[in-house]
């Protein structure tokens, strides 16, 4: 396809506007660790959670639902829609205590929670561990989707597109640190919905389509558009194997057992990677609250219909994979999937809107990539460098650590991302190799016994099973595999913490006056002091006030769906109780540490 000079001028002032945001915020940036990695720490709620929405919007994400989409229909997104219970919790539950923290990394949290040198290895091992291998997973994964993009609709080949989409991200990214990231983020958000909305009104007027109402009645399209799984049964009233599958792995497993037993990034049960690093970043502890509650109501009630329409229309123009080659027979077979439909659907955009969209998708891919490369470079340089190698090192020795670390993962990711074939298959491969780990992330600040060897007995156990189930394929359904993943990690890791001592009671002591969690977890804590220490909140209001939030999210996110489906009444009806809800919970006062609204100031 041909872009035209209009499409191009478009793409080029984004550009222009992102480096010039680099450029300028480049300096301060570059002071000291706490400005390229935390921006200063005084960041507001609301720049900070568009970035948290920014940074989910990759450019893969379009091209995951619309493989969720096209296989197992608008229901098959729960497997990410459930992670929307984690986000809840971390709102209300977690998002002050990391803000109350104080470090720079949320690695860092290692040497605080925990005492020796078990804790000590343990900030090491996890800093490479997530910030070099996880993270370069990610990024591949990312890429990937940039791979695909490029090959439809720009013809390039995957190694052009990697070279082409890495290097402007690096510049960018080891120029202004987290502050520039910040602030772009906030454009490329802007745009990245803008051509998201845009993708969707386009895919819908298609000349095989023409309008809402003859895609949703399409026969290609129409049982695929229930926000649940259908029941099918056999001759005996049961479900059929096939049936019993698909409910386990696209609704049970995700609502019941996902949510708090998996560590998947940006999803951490208890918080944790990039969003933990903007918790850090805020100004205080109701800023950090009210950031991480705006990007839940806007990634999971807001963002994903426009995604969701491409896909359907994509079922219609491109109804099979071997339509998709006979369309595009110049792309690589090897990365032939379904998530290739939804860059296939935006080459019939027109000028002017098809340079916007390729700006939306490039906006995207460096929104995540250069979050992912910032976040990953802290932990290079904090917790590995300054904490192993020199200890002494000056912040601007710091920043340039985290400028080559920079470099170092984007060139790691782009070949990875040579080497991958699905997004799809890679977010069930991280998903299994977090399995088990999750609930120990929930409890570790609630419970005093977990040590450092529970978390290392977790992380290990965890990879080993999800190694051992990729080499020696028992059969098992992929539901089955995640949860024998779990059992097992689980009881090692609780094994484990009885087995071994647990931290320095002073230690512990320490902690708890500095983060104060609720609950009773801590009360044989708590006995050791010397000094009246007030009663821990409790914990089941916090829990509450999650559980109308999450009611309030699905409200948002399945009322906005009934009414494109053209059901006014309930559609109506839920987007009153979700509002209802939000309107409780942002204006409440015992929300976010204090005594005032949670976006207060």
């Amino acid at each position: 396809m041909q872009l035209t000079n209009l499409d191009w001028i478009i793409i080029g002032v984004y550009f222009l506007a992102v480096v010039l945001i680099g450029v300028v915020v480049a300096k301060i940036a570059g002071k000291n660790a706490w400005n390229f990695f935390l921006g200063g720490r005084e960041m507001p709620w609301w720049l900070l959670g568009v970035s948290m929405v920014a940074t989910t919007f990759s450019t893969d994400t379009p091209n995951l639902v619309t493989d969720i989409v096209r296989q197992n229909g608008v229901a098959g997104n729960w497997v990410w829609w459930a992670f929307l219970v984690t986000g809840m919790v971390t709102v209300f539950l977690y998002a002050k205590l990391w803000r109350r923290m104080d470090v720079l990394t949320d690695i860092e949290f290692y040497e605080v929670r925990y005492t020796g040198k078990s804790a000590a290895f343990l900030r090491g091992f996890r800093a490479l561990y997530l910030g070099v291998f996880f993270n370069i997973m990610i990024m591949a994964s990312v890429s990937l989707a940039a791979i695909k993009i490029g090959g439809v609709m720009l013809g390039f080949s995957p190694l052009q597109c990697i070279l082409w989409a890495s290097a402007v991200t690096v510049v960018f990214s080891s120029l202004g640190g987290f502050r520039g990231v910040v602030f772009t983020d906030f454009l490329l958000f802007i745009v990245a919905m803008i051509g998201s909305v845009g993708a969707a009104f386009f895919a819908i007027g298609h000349a095989d389509i023409g309008s809402l109402g003859a895609l949703l009645e399409h026969p290609n399209v129409a049982d695929k558009i229930g926000f649940f799984p259908t029941v099918e049964r056999d001759a005996s009233g049961t479900l059929t194997d096939e049936n019993l599958n698909l409910w386990m792995t696209l609704l049970v497993i995700p609502l019941v057992v996902q949510w708090w037993s998996v560590w998947y990034p940006g999803a951490e049960p208890g918080g944790g990677g990039y969003i933990a690093q903007r918790m850090l970043a805020a100004k205080n502890e109701r800023q950090a609250t009210g950031a991480v509650l705006f990007f839940n109501f806007a990634h999971y009630g807001l963002r994903p219909w426009p995604w969701i329409l491409v896909a359907l229309a994509s079922l219609v123009v491109f109804p099979t994979l071997e339509s998709i080659q006979v369309a595009f027979p110049d792309v690589d077979p090897s990365v032939l999937g379904h998530d290739l439909a939804y860059p296939a659907m935006l080459t019939f955009l027109p000028s002017g809107w098809m340079g916007l969209v390729l700006a939306s998708l490039v906006a995207a891919y460096m929104s995540t990539i250069s979050t992912h490369l910032n976040w990953g470079s802290s932990y290079v340089a904090h917790d590995f460098y300054k904490r192993f190698v020199k200890p002494k090192a000056s912040g601007k020795e710091l920043v340039l650590v985290g400028r080559i670390s920079t470099a170092v993962l984007m060139v790691f990711a782009g070949w990875l991302a040579l080497n991958l074939k699905s997004a799809l298959d890679t977010f069930q491969i991280l998903l299994q190799v977090g399995a088990g780990t999750g609930l120990l992330f929930i409890l570790r600040w609630f419970w005093w016994r977990i040590n450092a060897f529970s978390e290392l007995a977790a992380m290990i156990a965890s990879f080993i099973i999800a190694v051992t189930f990729k080499v020696v394929d028992p059969g098992w359904a992929w539901w089955v595999e995640l949860i024998s993943g779990i059992g097992m990690t689980t009881v090692i890791w609780v094994t484990v913490t009885l087995l071994t001592p647990p931290s320095d009671m002073k230690n512990l002591l320490m902690f708890y006056k500095r983060v104060s969690p609720g609950g009773n977890g801590w009360n044989p804590v708590r006995e050791q002091s010397k000094t009246f220490l007030p009663r821990p909140e409790a914990l089941w209001p916090q829990i509450a006030q999650a559980l109308m939030g999450i009611v309030s999210v699905y409200g948002f996110l399945f009322g906005i769906g009934k009414l494109i489906y053209g059901e006014y009444g309930i559609g109506l009806i839920l987007l009153v109780i979700a509002i209802g809800l939000a309107v409780k919970l942002i204006t409440s006062k015992n929300v976010g540490g204090g005594s005032r609204s949670m976006f207060d100031t």
